[in-house]
């Protein structure tokens, strides 16, 4: 089973994007996460440089501008998902990744109490 650490720059851009008010507070998440056409779409317009802030996850022993090295993903490259947040809180719970369990379920927690409730912003 692969291993991850978490990656503090995307947890950083999540923070940031929640202060700013950059979220979706309903969404189903299967609907809406990044599919390969959508990661590739970001990839060419913003570079690797960019990516990585989009997954809570870093793969450990792959590669740096691979795709594989690359887990946990919260949101569409343009928001933050509450629900991918779930997401990433229960995968990570599930395969016992216990750091990005606890990154994701902090970020959750922030992004529930800087929105509580009502529409998305």
């Amino acid at each position: 089973m692969a291993k991850y650490k978490v990656n503090r720059a995307a947890v950083r851009h999540c923070r940031d994007l929640i202060r700013a008010g950059k979220v979706v507070l309903d969404s189903e998440w299967g609907a809406v996460q990044p599919d390969a056409d959508s990661e590739n779409a970001f990839l060419e317009d913003h570079g690797w440089e960019e990516y990585p802030q989009w997954f809570l996850g870093l793969t450990e022993g792959a590669n740096d501008e691979t795709k594989a090295r690359h887990a946990f993903a919260y949101g569409d490259f343009t928001k933050v998902h509450r629900s991918g947040l779930i997401a990433c809180v229960y995968r990570a719970a599930e395969w016992r990744h216990k750091d990005v369990e606890l990154a994701a379920h902090r970020l959750l927690q922030e992004l529930d109490k800087a929105h509580p409730g009502g529409s998305d912003d």
